[in-house]
């Protein structure tokens, strides 16, 4: 091993390989994050194609204020931290709390509904008012009350 090592031109495929994997690192350390809009959009479009629909109901509409103080990352994972989506120009999101019953078993979770109020009326949806939800049937816990092109608000 000691005279394989001595020799310069032994050492190039190992820095080759060295620099492949440094560069590698490098570029999945400063990949884009996705963003949580786009995911949310992509999780409700395949419960809409996909989920089954049970009867729920409508706990409360609770609008929280965002924090106005701007994050500034800074480093090699600066641009890793994902943009704050859903959150409304005056920087407050709506969530709309819901529960739900499948196979004897209750789930209470929430939607982020901010940019769907307005088209949806959001202003009509009363605590302890009935709707209909859609979830996975392989995963109950994830479901949707409202959509893009769907709503279970009666």
């Amino acid at each position: 091993m000691n005279e394989l090592l001595k020799d310069w031109r032994n050492w190039l495929p190992l820095a080759g390989l060295a620099a492949f994997v440094l560069s590698g690192v490098i570029f999945w350390l400063r990949r884009k994050p996705e963003d949580a809009g786009e995911v949310e959009r992509q999780r409700c479009a395949f419960l809409n194609r996909v989920g089954r629909i049970v009867e729920g109901q409508v706990l409360e509409i609770v609008e929280h204020v965002r924090d106005s103080r701007p994050e500034n990352p800074a480093g090699i994972l600066a641009n890793r931290r994902p943009k704050t989506s859903g959150v409304a120009a005056n920087g407050s999101q709506k969530l709309l709390y819901y529960t739900y019953s499948i196979s004897g078993v209750t789930y209470e979770t929430a939607q982020d509904v901010t940019g769907l109020e307005e088209r949806l009326h959001l202003t009509r949806v009363a605590a302890g008012q009935t709707a209909s939800v859609k979830y996975d049937p392989s995963n109950p816990s994830n479901s949707i009350l409202l959509a893009d092109d769907w709503s279970g608000l009666h």
